[in-house]
C-alpha cells in the first residue's frame, strides 16, 4: 500500500473515546513501535475520568476528559492542542431516545471539536477517521418510531449501497465530514458487532453475555439462548477491536485511502450457535438452544431484574464496582438475535484498496474474555 510520509512533528492523534472497546484498541495500536505513520503522540479523549482499568501512561501521553457537546468545554480543553493534532480518530458515540435526537447531540460533538482544531491559524489537522457501523444499512433499528417499518435490508452489506429514507446519525456524521473537504481529508469504517474490552462502551455484546453467562453460573442457571431459530442457524460476523483500530490507522496514511468508506469486520462469519458454544465453555455454564416458536423467554425483563444479582457478584469477587444496567445492553442485543436476515459485510473493498486485517472471532472471544477478567471487570470463575 502507498503510505504518506510522517515524520515525529506530523503524527499527533486524538482518540475522541477512548475509554470504549475501539478507543483502548486504537490508542495502544498507535503507540506500537511500528505503527504506521509513527512514531505516533496521543491524546485520549473521553467525557468522564480516566477508568481505574485503564492501562499504563504508556498507552497515551495525555488524557482529557469533557463534554463535546459543550463549546465552552471542548474549547477550553481542546485549543491547547490545536497548533499540534494532525489526525482525528473518532470513535465516539451519545445514544438517545430517538433517532433525531442521536442526529443532533453526535452532529455537535463532531463540530465542536472540528472547529476548535481548525479555528487555530496554526492548525495541522490533516485528517478525519470516522467510526460507524451496519446500521448505515439498516436504518434505526433501536427507535421503536421508525424500526417497525424498517424491511430486512439486502446482504451482504456493500459500501456503495444507497442509503435509506430514515433518520441516521451516521448520514450525518458522513455529510459533516463531506463538509471539510478538500482541507481535510476523511475516512469512514462502518464497523459491525465489536467485541472487545471495556466497561464503557454503549453496545458491548460480549460484556453483556459475560454477565449473563457469570449470573448464570452463580444461580445455577443454564446459558438459554433468547434469540431465534433463524440467528441460531445462520450466519453473522463481528469486528474485533484490534483490526478495527488497524483499519483506522491505515485509512489514516495511506494515499489510496482518502476519502473513502469502508465496512469493517474480522473477515470471517459464524452462526450464533458456535458463539454460544464457546461462551458456555469459557464461563463452563451449560448452554440450551432457543425456544420452539410456541415458548416464551422474556430474557431482557429477566435480566433487568439481575440488578441486586450482579451487585452481590461485585461484592463477593471484589471486581470492579459497577451497576449492571451501565455495562450491558441487553434491548441492543435481543434486537440482534431476533433479525431476520444474516448480519455479515463485504470486505472486498477493504481488500482491494489494501487492507487485509482479519481475526479469527471465536479464538478472539476467549482472548476478550480474559483480557475483561485481567481488567477485573468479571470475575476469574
Amino acid at each position: 500500500m502507498e503510505l504518506l510520509q510522517s515524520d515525529h512533528r506530523r503524527s499527533v492523534a486524538l482518540v475522541v473515546g477512548v475509554t470504549g472497546m475501539a478507543g483502548l484498541a486504537l490508542a495502544e495500536a498507535l503507540k506500537k513501535p511500528n505503527a504506521v505513520g509513527g512514531p505516533w503522540k496521543v491524546y485520549g479523549v473521553a467525557r468522564r475520568p480516566k477508568p481505574i482499568w485503564f492501562p499504563a501512561s504508556s498507552v497515551i501521553d495525555d488524557y482529557i476528559f469533557f463534554d463535546a457537546v459543550n463549546y465552552d468545554d471542548t474549547h477550553h480543553n481542546l485549543s491547547p492542542l490545536s497548533h499540534e493534532i494532525t489526525h482525528v480518530f473518532w470513535v465516539a458515540i451519545q445514544v438517545r431516545d430517538n433517532e433525531e435526537s442521536n442526529v443532533s447531540v453526535n452532529s455537535i460533538m463532531l463540530t465542536n471539536v472540528v472547529n476548535v482544531l481548525t479555528s487555530n491559524p496554526s492548525s495541522r489537522l490533516q485528517h478525519i477517521s470516522l467510526q460507524t457501523g451496519t446500521k448505515h444499512y439498516m436504518g434505526p433499528i433501536y427507535d421503536p418510531s421508525h424500526s417497525s417499518r424498517l424491511v430486512p435490508p439486502d446482504t451482504p452489506f456493500r459500501e456503495d449501497t444507497d442509503r435509506l429514507p430514515y433518520p441516521n446519525f451516521y448520514y450525518a456524521l458522513e455529510d459533516l465530514l463531506h463538509s471539510y473537504s478538500p482541507s481535510l481529508t476523511w475516512s469512514v469504517h462502518r464497523t459491525s458487532i465489536i467485541i472487545g474490552a471495556s466497561s464503557r462502551s454503549v453496545y458491548n455484546t460480549l460484556l453483556t453475555l459475560a454477565v449473563y453467562a457469570t449470573i448464570c453460573r452463580y444461580e445455577g442457571l443454564p446459558l438459554r439462548y433468547p434469540g431465534t431459530r433463524y440467528t441460531w442457524e445462520h450466519f453473522c460476523d463481528v469486528s474485533d477491536a484490534r483490526v478495527i483500530a488497524d483499519q483506522h490507522i491505515w485509512a489514516s496514511v495511506s494515499d489510496t485511502a482518502k476519502n473513502q468508506a469502508f465496512n469493517c469486520t474480522n473477515g470471517d462469519v459464524f452462526t450464533w450457535k458456535s458463539f454460544w458454544e464457546v461462551v458456555s465453555e469459557v464461563f463452563d455454564v451449560e448452554f440450551l438452544g432457543p425456544l420452539d416458536e410456541e415458548e416464551k423467554f422474556d430474557w431482557v425483563g429477566e435480566m433487568k431484574k439481575k440488578g441486586k444479582v450482579w451487585d452481590t457478584i461485585v461484592e463477593e469477587n471484589g471486581i470492579l464496582k459497577t451497576k449492571m444496567e451501565e455495562i450491558t445492553c441487553f434491548d441492543a442485543l435481543n434486537t440482534v438475535l431476533h433479525f431476520r436476515f444474516q448480519h455479515v459485510c463485504s470486505m472486498n473493498k477493504s481488500r482491494e484498496f489494501g487492507f487485509f486485517g482479519h481475526a479469527d472471532t471465536l479464538k478472539r472471544v476467549r482472548m476478550w474474555v480474559e483480557r475483561l477478567r485481567d481488567m477485573n471487570i468479571i470475575p476469574r470463575r
